[in-house]
């Protein structure tokens, strides 16, 4: 599944390269603009090569923006949302947030001659929530489905589920962050993706420095 990642930050991508003003349908916006995100990713030798510094910076004024990881981690947690206290919530949401940017920078650097193709899509007027269907295809590899869960905000449509494949990539870690909860409650939770978020960034200097 981690290469298929790629795919879905080139979505999601897409959304930074339309005015604000201007609210587009979000399959217009994937559309419109993927093919030069994957452009820019081919032609950047750095991202390509892994300069971490390079694609968090590309990855914080494209796609971050573009997130409701309030929801995404409401979604993660489940019913352990409800019991965590209003700091407890903001803290869960920047650690996971972080994870989350963690995973999506490794798409840069594993970009092979991916394309994305959306699917026919309809949208009622008043729709608030939508689901942008594309299909992630690779020369000699089977087509992957992988839908966008978009919402529509004041400043724009932003996505709060990926599915890969049939799998929800938030909701699957409800299960692992529940067992944490269960355990050893919500800081318990917190320290954990603290420590990965921690560890993660470690592993990233060491590789720095060894080059």
């Amino acid at each position: 599944m981690k290469g298929l990642f790629v795919g879905m930050v080139a979505g999601l991508l897409c959304v930074a390269g339309m005015a604000r003003a201007e609210v587009v349908a979000p399959d217009v916006l994937i559309r419109t603009t993927v093919q030069d995100v994957v452009s820019i990713v081919k032609q950047d030798k750095d991202i390509q090569t892994g300069n971490q510094k390079k694609i968090l910076e590309l990855v914080d004024a494209k796609v971050l923006p573009h997130f409701d990881f309030v929801r995404m981690t409401q979604l993660a947690v489940g019913k352990n949302w409800r019991t965590a206290t209003p700091e407890q919530k903001k803290t869960l949401t920047t650690e996971f947030r972080n994870m989350l940017v963690r995973t999506y920078t490794k798409a840069f650097v594993e970009y092979r001659n991916q394309t994305v193709e959306v699917q026919p899509f309809k949208m009622a007027a008043d729709a608030t929530e939508v689901t942008v269907k594309t299909m992630i295809t690779k020369p000699g590899a089977q087509a992957v489905p992988v839908d966008y869960e978009m919402k529509k905000s004041a400043d724009g449509w932003k996505a709060f589920d990926i599915v890969i494949n049939g799998v929800s990539m938030v909701m699957s870690y409800r299960g692992t962050f529940d067992a944490e909860v269960q355990q050893n409650g919500i800081d318990g939770l917190i320290k954990m993706l603290s420590g990965k978020n921690i560890n993660a960034a470690n592993v990233a200097l060491r590789k720095a420095e060894s080059k």
